[in-house]
Formats: C-alpha cells, structure tokens, sequence
C-alpha cells in the first residue's frame, strides 16, 4: 500500500502511571527500538529520557521556557491530558535522494498546565521514529474552558536540556550566532574548546562566538559502546537557531537560541510550535545518514504547481576571481563578468550538457559591497557597463543555457525585501528561473545575527516571494537548514558550512576529513552547496604568490558529487582546468542530480563515507566513496544493482602514488562489465575518492 494513514487517537488521563510520585508516560517506536519516558515529578518538573535498545542514551533532561513577557518561568507544572496517537504515511518529494518517504511514527502529545499560574498553558509533542526522537513545545490557543491562555510572549530562554549518558567523542563546530563557516573539531565533550577552537580561525571576519562550551547544530555524536546519536532541529520558523551549552560536569547540554539586537530571543504569539528538536539514534554510522526523520517533522509542500521546480547541474563564472584571474568589480581589464567572458561559460555549458551559468559581479556596487555594511549598495538590476544583460540572454537562450542570477545582499537584509519584485520580475525579463542569495557582512537591521528569528524569517519570506515568481533558491551565509526543503521545495539547496570556495582563503582551508564529517553534521539538515569539481590544485596559476591549494585527489572531487548530495550541483572550476582533463569531465556530465534511491554502503564519521545512488527514472546508478588524510582499501558488493542485467561500470579511481599533497592529479579510468553479484575492490589514496557509473547495458 502506497499511503496508509491511521489515526488513533486516545485520550488518557488514565494512562499516565504513577510510580514513585510522579507521573510518567512511556512511548515507543514502531518496531520498538527507541523510547521515550516522560516525568512530571510532584514538584512540577517535567523531564524527559531516551532510550535505544533498551541503553539509556538521553538521562533525565529538562522542559521548559524562561519568558520576559510575561515575566515567569514556565518549568513546573500540572498534567491536565495527555493524547497518544499512531501515524503513518509514504510521501513523494519532488525531489531528492529517493523517490518516496516512509513517515511512521507514535505521538505523545502532553498537556500541561502552569503549577503557579492555572491559565499558563503549555503543550509538549513527541513523536518517536525507529530511528530517532522529535519534540517541540506548544503554546496552544484559547478556548473556552482556557480563556486566560497565554496570547503574546517574549522569549527569554529556552530551557531544553539533553543530558547525555557519557563522555563521548563529538563532532563539533564552535557556538556562534553569525556563521557556521569553520572546520570541524573532534574530542571528547570533556575537551570541548569553542574559543580554542575558534581563534585559530583568524581569518573570519563575521565570527560571534557565544562561549568556552558552547558548539553549533547538528551536532555529531558517538558513544564508548558504538551507537551514533545526531543533535540537531527540524523545520525551524519564526524562530531563532538552537546552539548548545554544554556543562562539562554532567555532558548536559541547555539550548542556546541567538538573541536578537536587545538580548530577547523570540516574540511569540499563540498558537505557535517551536522547532522540533531531533535526536537521531542508531549503533549503525549507515542509518544516521539515511534517515529521513528530520524532512518527516517538516511540513508538506505549500507549492501546489510544483512542475517549474527542477533539479540542476550549472558552471559558475565565479573560481576565477577566487584565484586572482579576474575581479568582481569592474576596474582596468580585469572585470570578470563582462559580455565576451561570460560567453566562453555559456559555450562551454550548452556543449557539455549543463543547465545553467552563474555569474557573479555583474551589477554595480561590487567595489563599495564589503566592511561598509551600508544600506544600498546593491539594486539587483543595474548591470556593469561591461555586460550586457539583453545580449547574453538571447546568447543563452539559443545555446539552451540558463544564466543564474546572483543576488548578493551584502548583509543588507532590509534593502534586499525592498527589492523583491523589481529584482525577481527583472530575472523572469531576462529568462531566469534560480537566483543564488548571499548575506555577508552584518545584518541589516542593524544589531540582528545571522541566525536570528529576524532573519529566520527573512529567509523564508525569500523563498516564499521567489516562488510567486517561479524561481528557485540557494542561500550562502544562511542558518543552518532544518529540513524545510519539504514545505518550499523551491528552496533547493543552502551553503551554511564551509565548502569548497575556502580552499583559496589563507588559514582557512578545508582539511581531508571535512567532507567524511559534513554528511554527519551539515547535511543533516538539508542540501548543500559545497560547489565540487576543482581539477587544479596548486591555486597560483594567476597568482604566483599564492600558497593555497585544494586538498583532495581529482578521483575524490567527481565522488563528492555522490557523497555531498545536492539537487542543485556546481562544477566548480572553470574551463580551461576541466578540458585539460576532459575524461574525467565526463562523470560530472553523466552524474544526475536528482535520484530514485540512495544506499549508504558504509561510513565512519572522519573517516570514509561510501554511497550508491539511483538515477531518477532511469536503471542507472552511481557510486562515491571518499576517505580522510589516509588512504584506504574496501571491497563493496554491488548487490545494490538490478537482478538479472549486466552494467558498464566506469571507475574514475586514484592511480598509483596519488596523494592529495604530492600527486592529486593522478587518476585512472577503466571499464568494467558488472552485475549484483560482483564484488569490486577500491583503493583510495590519501585524500582521495572513487566515483563509479553503473551503464545499464
């Protein structure tokens, strides 16, 4: 049965159970395999404890809200219901990693009550996966036996706690409410550093680290006895992002919303859900990448005609002023995003096959856009005298070619909305359907973060008035994604970590290991942007002085367009590297990026990650495996593919002496004939990867 939907709902006061003075209510996964326990001891606490197999994974862990307005503390209450309820559906994205979604799970929905103030109301909702754990608080609406209830609100604290069961290793970025744009750390929670570890990243302009013990979401964990635990939040509206304060006496970590300018977190008003929060739990590194319970909390599609909405693969006139080739502003010869330039981009897509072009430092203001953070730097409409906006349009549109828009914001948040329409009806004039969105520097309106519920909002308000004008979004310098992909779907793809771009910025460059941990942590969330595809190493090739360097093997930059997943996929170089090594280039042509299945075949956080995936509606598949700084031999069963037909497998693999320092550019190709009864033998180098077509034949 496709969709099954079974509700069964049942009010039971009766079943809350009283055992040592307290009422507790257990509920569990489907199949068992995770549970909850919800107390409300006599004294009003309310906690909650998570189990998986039966181990204790989350202690006793606090509920509650700290509010300026009213001025009380919501922590102690009285249970006044609690409902229970059984749901479970398949579901159809537009797009993704598999053609459709299994959401079943048990709720608990817990009503409570204010101990000190009867009319204070406050509703606590658990849904349990096999695989993980969602809850979210909320402020529920009068009615008529509550005419008193709680109808505006100030936040002042969150005071969500996850007391976890031990020392564990944890995958971690430091706390900070205006970017996520730094290297992972790995140590034990007792050995959490946030400013250690966040003054060693001296070249970000924008850091705002929050504290000593405070680390970002999702967070990645891994327990002494092997079970994986991931931290994060599931669709996050009208509401600030969740970081995490960890008390290292207990490893309990309290949630940590972003202020906005006077120190407040949120304004509320009733009804109103928070984010969920997820834990997802499994003693198999496999199962957290492939779970799907973070895009099961959020809400269905509010875009009825979905057909405008595609998948896309696009090159970017964008690497070269990275490396010193061109600028974004118009000065001297040197203005990249001029007629005859970007003409080279759109040839070169329309004859590999590509979808688009984006071209970044067409419009003025690029040479007045950064450290001024002023109001009006940008129009989003007024192109360099150098590019012709009308000429290049029809260049593209004959070439069959799309020029991606690119609307960067300068951190002025408020501008950009006065703009919405002048600057979406300009794109639909010009043939455009995806605009890529960007927000460095410091918020506009002044005094808000990054990852404020201001700005929460504004995102969204993004991607709402850019589907009026059937256009789709990727953001960089946005919070971290939370799944809300399901409910815009025109919202393809976020940066919101650090990709590919810094390998050219000096003391921040990307390390060997980071693309084995963004699936765990970042990825979690949604898409990402990462912009894959660097074919040349050494960054000097304009720039002599240059020291920066890409570090990874070529083999392991085609497998990342399989192990980084995105709808909305870049190759990120420019021409003249890719047709140095144009039997390469193929597998960037013939990779999808929009898929019927994904099998995540084997992965260790930091480690190595391998994943198979099906290409949409065709019998074809596609293999990535990377490693981190050493390299790595793993045989992988091919039982994935079809019963009974045989495949051309081409394996794009590290020759030998590849090495990410020494020899990236050293690859192999070669052709196999294959069905799921074979066995194939990879060897990764140090930094390397190993991207695989599967042909059917």
């Amino acid at each position: 049965m496709s969709i099954l939907k079974l509700f069964q709902m049942v009010f039971c006061v009766c079943l809350s159970i009283f055992i040592f003075g307290q009422q507790r209510k257990i509920i569990s996964s489907p199949n068992n395999t995770v549970s909850v326990r919800v107390s409300v001891a006599n004294n009003g606490e309310a906690t909650y404890e998570v189990f998986y197999k039966d181990k204790i994974i989350i202690e006793p862990s606090s509920l509650g809200f700290s509010l300026n307005k009213p001025k009380i503390t919501l922590q102690k209450f009285e249970v006044i219901a609690v409902d229970s309820s059984v749901f479970d559906e398949t579901w159809k994205p537009v797009w993704g990693e598999v053609s459709s979604i299994r959401n079943h799970y048990k709720q608990l929905k817990i009503r409570l009550k204010d101990k000190n103030k009867a009319e204070n109301l406050l509703n606590i909702i658990f849904r349990v996966f096999d695989d993980g754990v969602g809850f979210r608080y909320e402020f529920p609406k009068e009615s008529a036996g509550q005419p008193n209830a709680l109808k505006h609100l100030i936040v002042k604290d969150e005071l969500t706690t996850f007391n976890l069961a031990g020392n564990h290793k944890a995958f971690w970025i430091p706390g900070d409410y205006d970017t996520n744009e730094y290297l992972y750390n790995t140590t034990k929670l007792s050995e959490i550093d946030a400013l250690k570890a966040a003054n060693k990243e001296t070249d970000i302009a924008l850091k705002s680290v929050i504290g000593v013990n405070t680390v970002q979401t999702p967070l990645m964990l891994k327990t002494s006895t092997g079970i994986y635990l991931n931290i994060h939040e599931a669709a996050l509206i009208n509401y600030p992002a969740m970081n995490l304060t960890l008390d290292k006496a207990t490893f309990t970590f309290t949630s940590h919303l972003v202020p906005d300018a006077v120190g407040n977190k949120a304004y509320l008003q009733a009804p109103f859900q928070t984010p969920w929060r997820t834990i997802i739990i499994s003693d198999k590194a496999t199962d957290i990448l492939a779970s799907k319970t973070i895009l099961n909390l959020n809400e269905p599609s509010k875009i009825t005609d979905v057909s405008w909405i595609k998948p896309q693969k696009f090159i970017g006139m964008w690497w070269e002023m990275h490396v010193g080739k061109s600028n974004w502003f118009k000065e001297g010869n040197k203005h990249g995003a001029n007629t005859e330039n970007v003409k080279t981009y759109i040839d070169f897509a329309a004859k590999h096959g590509f979808d688009g072009v984006l071209v970044e430092g067409w419009n003025e203001g690029w040479e007045d856009w950064f450290g001024n953070w002023k109001e009006n730097v940008f129009d989003f409409v007024t192109p360099y005298s150098d590019y012709n906006i009308d000429e290049l349009t029809e260049y593209a549109k004959q070439r069959g070619v799309r020029i991606i828009m690119h609307h960067e914001t300068s951190g002025s948040a408020t501008n950009y909305e006065r703009h919405f329409d002048k600057a979406y009806q300009f794109m639909q004039n010009h043939n455009m359907n995806t605009v890529k969105t960007g927000y460095v520097g410091k918020i506009i309106p002044r005094g808000e973060h990054h990852d404020s519920q201001w700005m929460v909002n504004h995102y969204q308000r993004v991607a709402e008035k850019a589907a009026e004008y059937k256009m789709m979004v990727e953001a960089h310098e946005p919070v971290h994604p939370t799944g809300l992909h399901r409910t815009f779907p025109n919202w393809l793809a976020n940066e919101a970590a650090r990709g590919n771009e810094f390998n050219n910025a000096p003391n921040l460059g990307l390390v060997p290991e980071h693309e084995t941990i963004l699936p765990f942590t970042r990825l979690m969330g949604g898409p990402m942007d990462y912009t894959p595809g660097f074919f040349h190493f050494q960054l000097n090739q304009y720039d002599a002085s240059r020291k920066t360097r890409v570090k990874t093997t070529l083999a392991k930059q085609l497998a990342l367009y399989v192990t980084m997943y995105s709808p909305l996929q870049m190759a990120g170089d420019f021409p003249e590297n890719f047709n140095k090594h144009l039997d390469a280039f193929q597998f960037i042509k013939d990779v999808p990026v929009d898929w019927d299945d994904t099998k995540v075949l084997e992965a260790e956080p930091a480690d190595y990650i391998t994943i198979a995936r099906k290409q949409k509606g065709k019998p074809n598949w596609f293999l990535g495996a990377i490693t981190d700084e050493n390299n790595r031999k793993t045989s992988i069963s091919l039982d994935f593919l079809e019963d009974n037909a045989t495949y051309e497998a081409t394996i794009y693999q590290d020759a030998d002496g590849a090495d990410w320092q020494t020899a990236p550019e050293l690859y192999k190709i070669e052709k196999k004939t294959v069905t799921n009864k074979s066995i194939l033998t990879l060897k990764l180098a140090k930094g390397g990867g190993c991207a695989i077509s599967f042909m059917k034949m």
